[in-house]
């Protein structure tokens, strides 16, 4: 299986010092939560970057492939409340 958009919705708001590790991804950081997204390269990249969150210590509240193409870069875009 090839790149996908997903989103990962995070309890909280994130500081500024863990931007970096999320490398190549968007970060928005909401008044209670911060939204994650843009394209993973497959499901190995995923499980790491749940690793990755875990050891940051940050709550989960929802992880979701988003539909389109990839590639496309308006595609990778956090839907709107």
């Amino acid at each position: 299986m090839g790149a996908a958009n997903y989103e990962i919705r995070i309890k909280g708001r994130i500081s500024e010092s863990l931007l970096p590790a999320f490398e190549g991804l968007a970060v928005t950081i909401e008044p209670v939560e911060t939204i994650v997204y843009g394209p993973i390269a497959d499901q190995e990249a995923v499980h790491k970057l749940l690793i990755k969150l875990e050891s940051l210590g940050l709550e989960v509240v929802e992880f979701r492939r988003l539909p389109g193409d990839p590639s496309d870069p308006g595609a990778a875009s956090p839907p709107q409340p």
